[in-house]
């Protein structure tokens, strides 16, 4: 889809969106579509693929051509800017967490975190089945899934249960950067992300 008609797609989710009354996470609960992907799309920042462009349409009760104006195209390739300020989830004293996400992949999310000394990211319970997997890329930080708690070093990968509380918290003096894959359960195709950045009393 070409950039105008990404901008004109943006305007309508926007417009059919508030029409609705609904906040981005209804729409998210409503289509199954992850919060930051809708974010993405109503700012004009992501090309949806035609499924992902047809569930919310048929969460908004519209039809596909009241989203969009030309025949359906999905890039070969597609970059997700690693200085577009549209990525950035989060950004503060407490940590900063970048989508690095392409659109098509509807039930996978991507994330580069980073967590300064003593910050941490914590998270309600997501949807039944949902995984996540951290590799730490530089510095340490502990992981805490349920009541089982683990360390992990530069270079270290771990796997746990994200339908559950968990956090990741930085104990180390310095900053940590890690990347994160959130695998999203079978019960729909939006994790419904509740993050608390915030530091470690």
């Amino acid at each position: 889809m070409s950039d105008p008609n990404l901008n004109t797609l943006a305007e309508r989710l926007k417009k059919c969106r508030k029409n609705q009354q609904w906040t981005l996470d209804q729409l998210a609960d409503q289509s199954g579509v992850s919060r930051s992907m809708l974010s993405q799309i109503e700012r004009g920042k992501a090309n949806p693929t035609l499924a992902v462009a047809c569930r919310i349409a048929q969460a908004l009760n519209i039809s596909i051509s009241e989203l969009v104006e030309e025949p359906w195209t999905q890039p070969t390739i597609e970059v997700v800017r690693g200085d577009d300020p549209a990525n950035v989830m989060r950004d503060d004293e407490s940590g900063q967490v970048q989508v690095l996400t392409s659109p098509s992949m509807d039930a996978t999310e991507f994330y580069r975190v980073t967590l300064p000394p003593s910050g941490q990211l914590n998270s309600k319970p997501h949807f039944r089945g949902t995984r996540e997997i951290i590799t730490v890329h530089s510095g340490s930080v502990e992981v805490v899934s349920g009541s089982d708690i683990v360390q992990l070093n530069q270079g270290d990968t771990a796997y746990y249960q994200a339908d559950q509380n968990h956090r990741i918290i930085n104990r180390s003096d310095s900053d940590s950067l890690l990347y994160m894959i959130v695998s999203v359960g079978a019960s729909t195709n939006s994790v419904g992300h509740e993050w608390d950045m915030e530091g470690v009393e």
